[in-house]
């Protein structure tokens, strides 16, 4: 599964259209901050993606956790969110 980081300081538009792409192709992404702001930034993207999902009859589904990493020597808590089309059974009318 691709990983994509995302910062505060990350264009949502962009990292949308990086997002829609990768599902495309593989089927699933995920999504990785640190900090309120890169979050911010994140569930921007992905409210963005499923816009950009949406015509094609694909609603993203997201499921958040966390997991600790190692930057620069010290460990730091991040959240993931993995991201991927939500199975066929729990499919409605997409509310966008």
């Amino acid at each position: 599964m691709e990983v994509l980081r995302v910062s505060a300081k990350s264009n949502p538009n962009s990292v949308a259209g990086v997002l829609a792409g990768v599902i495309r192709e593989q089927g699933a992404a995920e999504l990785q901050t640190i900090g309120a702001g890169a979050l911010n930034q994140a569930v921007k993207a992905l409210a963005i993606a499923r816009g950009f999902m949406a015509p094609s009859g694909v609603d993203l589904i997201c499921r958040p956790a966390f997991t600790d990493l190692l930057v620069d020597g010290a460990e730091r808590t991040a959240i993931r969110l993995m991201v991927e089309p939500a199975p066929e059974k729990l499919r409605g009318p997409l509310a966008l």
